[in-house]
């Protein structure tokens, strides 16, 4: 049995303090250093980026205003770094340049560079930006407040990168954007050896959270009024090795199944070498694991998977989708790819188109082979051309738009229930259509009914916490669906990237189901429009305050986890 004992440590309710002088409250957000964090990534680094915005927020700095955000003005600005593929170092030095006439304009402001490239060039980046204040790397999340400090004080850049895990990231305060869906960490690093692969060298080995730290959080999460879930680890399916525990991730789904008020578990990603027939299992008999797969394939040529070090070949990679469709027939199932590993021939390439067409994946991550400095195959013979990779990539690109534009119109006429979105359709205020996923994570435009599309008209478009966004209101149209309502609706028609669900223009299936999710998002919003309710940033599966109207205070939520002491 899984211990569930370990209780999350929660901010004092507002009524339990003593009352601020009048005007108080008011003039220390005035007075408050601003921040941005900027995240170039995975979701990783996007859940890594909760935790410096949770710890920013801690220490006293504000969210910066949407047009400050844009724009990069802000007192602080954090730039949470990739380094997996080439292009990552452009884009990071791209943002540097045009935040550096920025900073000249307002004085006073920091840069700050997380993250894995961080992890990776150090001093280097300072170097290369001498107006960044301070570099930080991916075990020592926690110091970047005190570098802020530090760098502010003794006016000079700070350069701290720790080799090892300093404090297990879930253990930090979180600030989170969404209230309705969470990333839950259940491990850092990875203990795969895969010769294209920097992360390991960046994040180091795989360390393993308890299972009852893990379902805290999850709770925590349920508790402040989110209904998804997302596990996270670099390699998910071998969770439970640290603790002596092989099956402990299909435990942890279990787990995830029993508690109340979480509508939707998924996770990612796993491994094709580690993935066993006990979490498919889990899955299928799980009612809210999501019939959602991703599973990288990385190349279907066996000798191309043999110089990558990954330890599954083509054929097992497709006995793992027989046997997750054989128990849940309405699986989607995604994947990465990798074009152009060194050596790759024609008949690898071949081998590749193969295996994608007898996957039958909804989409696909497809990349260009990067070669990476401190990888082994970045020093094997026989790199190509980057002419041949590209128009490899072309045809692997084509083949995968076919697929999925054949899976996704075959899904017409099927009735889905989408988890609502405030952020997914970028084209929704100009169609009148609202935007979500599935419950195989299918990204899903619907119409609304013409009883409601004026209201939505009214709200504009992307006009989140806006007084006038009739979402707000007290008792909203019953047909006008929230962030985190969930609605069934009936799909109509099928592209390469989306479905459309156009059923409520001609009468037919349309139902909003109101959630407790749905009312965390109107109470938040509603306070950031000055309606009244609690601005909680749904820390730690929560933020301030939560979506039951508890009143709890504002700021981010830390639980009561050990931090991990280094070796």
């Amino acid at each position: 049995m899984m211990d569930t004992t370990l209780a999350p440590t929660l901010p004092v309710p507002a009524a339990d303090r003593a009352p601020a002088p009048a005007g108080a409250a008011q003039h220390a957000v005035a007075d408050a250093r601003t921040y941005v964090v900027r995240t170039l990534g995975c979701q990783m680094n996007v859940h890594d980026s909760e935790h410096m915005a949770g710890m920013l927020e801690q220490a006293g700095y504000v969210p910066a205003s949407a047009a400050d955000a844009a724009r990069g003005s802000a007192d602080v600005l954090v730039i949470n770094t990739c380094a997996v593929r080439e292009n990552a170092a452009d884009k990071l030095y791209g943002n540097l340049g045009q935040l550096a006439g920025v900073k000249r304009g307002r004085p006073g402001m920091q840069i700050a560079v997380g993250g894995c490239l961080a992890q990776k060039d150090r001093a280097g980046i300072v170097d290369r930006a001498p107006w960044v204040d301070v570099v930080f790397g991916t075990h020592n999340l926690d110091a970047l407040p005190v570098l802020l400090e530090r760098a502010r004080h003794n006016e000079r850049a700070q350069v701290e990168i720790a080799e090892s895990l300093q404090v297990f990231p879930s253990t930090l305060p979180t600030r989170r954007e969404s209230v309705y869906a969470g990333w839950v960490s259940i491990s850092v690093g990875c203990n795969n050896t895969c010769t294209f692969c920097i992360v390991p060298h960046l994040r180091g080995k795989e360390r393993d959270r308890r299972p009852g730290e893990v379902l805290a959080e999850v709770q925590a999460l349920v508790d402040q009024g989110a209904i998804e879930v997302t596990l996270l680890g670099q390699n998910v399916n071998s969770y439970g090795v640290e603790f002596g525990d092989r099956g402990a991730f299909a435990k942890l789904l279990r787990a995830c199944g029993d508690v109340q008020g979480l509508e939707r578990v998924r996770f990612t990603s796993p491994h094709p070498a580690a993935f066993t027939d006990d979490v498919i299992e889990a899955m299928a008999a799980t009612a809210n694991v999501m019939p959602q797969l991703h599973m990288p394939l990385q190349s279907g040529s066996d000798r191309v998977l043999r110089a990558m070090r990954r330890s599954y070949r083509s054929e097992r990679f497709l006995g793992i989708l027989d046997r997750v469709r054989a128990a849940m027939p309405d699986a989607a199932i995604t994947t990465d790819i990798i074009v152009g590993f060194p050596g790759e021939t024609e008949d690898d390439f071949a081998e590749t188109l193969r295996v994608v067409e007898a996957s039958r994946f909804v989409s696909a991550y497809t990349f260009q082979y990067s070669q990476r400095p401190g990888t082994p195959a970045a020093d094997l013979p026989d790199q190509l051309p980057k002419a041949v990779v590209q128009e490899r990539y072309e045809r692997l690109q084509a083949l995968q738009e076919r697929i999925s534009l054949e899976e996704n119109r075959a899904q017409a006429g099927r009735r889905v229930e989408v988890l609502v979105a405030d952020t997914e359709g970028r084209k929704d205020g100009a169609s009148l259509r609202v935007s979500g996923r599935a419950a195989d994570n299918r990204l899903v435009h619907f119409a609304l009914p013409p009883a409601v599309q004026g209201l939505a008209a009214g709200a504009g478009a992307h006009a989140v916490g806006h007084p006038s966004d009739a979402r707000l209101e007290e008792h909203p149209h019953p047909l006008l669906p929230r962030p985190g309502d969930l609605v069934t609706v009936e799909v109509t028609h099928g592209a390469p990237h989306h479905l459309v669900a156009d059923s409520a223009l001609a009468g037919g299936i349309y139902a909003v189901r109101r959630t407790r999710a749905g009312d965390a998002w109107a109470q938040r919003a509603r306070a950031r429009a000055g309606l009244g309710g609690d601005d909680h940033g749904h820390g730690h599966g929560s933020g301030q305050g939560s979506a039951a109207g508890s009143g709890a205070a504002g700021g981010p939520v830390v639980l009561g986890l050990p931090a991990v002491r280094t070796r």
